[in-house]
């Protein structure tokens, strides 16, 4: 008998935002700042994922032992909400495939590490009326790979596991989704190649956005 699936989880960087450039350059203004050193867009991409304080964490020689990292973290914050969508903007194919899935009643939401504010704005800013759910790093809740951002947005829907699929780029994403209870699809156009994906257990791989609408239209377990 196959499982009706009528909600559509997504991971936002990565996975519906190619946001790399506008992380890097984040990154990198509050480093210069203290004379710290730069990295290019191809190592941030290994380095996100965890959300922004693991990012700076990971980016910052020392990590937490750098004696201004809560100042070059917040530094890090103010510049990205001022220039978070400078270069950002949806991967091809996915404004269209947001469309038609909402034609079709899905119900969609997004689920990020990333802090609250700015997932709720890019939300708003690129995927409204389609994403009504979005849901980022905050105090009262736990971030991926715990299922606490997935359980909410869940409750906020008022669905079942049973009804949804979660959609990401990275390991994280497929240990949030085990973690959760639902099903993964994972895509390969984002921070983590099929390659790594593969390793880190992904079970569904989508190469393109047609490939993720194929199999999500026509899910059967």
């Amino acid at each position: 008998m196959s499982t009706i699936i009528d909600t559509i989880i997504f991971d936002l960087d990565g996975t519906l935002l190619n946001t790399l450039t506008d992380l890097t350059n984040s990154v990198n203004f509050a480093l210069n700042k203290y004379q710290l050193p730069t990295y290019s867009e191809d190592a941030i991409r290994q380095m996100v994922g965890n959300g922004v304080t693991v990012l700076m964490e990971r980016a910052i020689p020392g990590g937490h032992a750098f004696e201004k990292f809560e100042c070059c973290l917040n530094d890090f914050k103010e510049h990205y909400e001022a220039h978070k969508k400078d270069f950002t903007k949806p991967f091809p194919g996915i404004l269209e495939f947001l469309a038609e899935a909402s034609q079709k009643n899905y119900k969609l939401a997004v689920v990020s590490n990333k802090f609250d504010l700015a997932v709720k704005g890019l939300c708003e800013d690129f995927f409204a009326p389609y994403i009504t759910t979005a849901i980022g790093e905050s105090a009262q809740t736990a971030p991926k790979p715990a299922p606490d951002t997935v359980l909410k947005a869940m409750q906020e829907l008022q669905v079942s596991p049973q009804q949804c699929i979660y959609v990401g780029d990275s390991d994280v994403d497929i240990a949030t989704a085990q973690n959760a209870g639902i099903p993964c699809l994972s895509v390969s156009w984002g921070f983590r190649p099929r390659t790594f994906l593969e390793q880190h257990g992904a079970k569904i791989i989508a190469d393109t956005v047609a490939e993720l609408k194929e199999i999500i239209f026509h899910w059967e377990v």
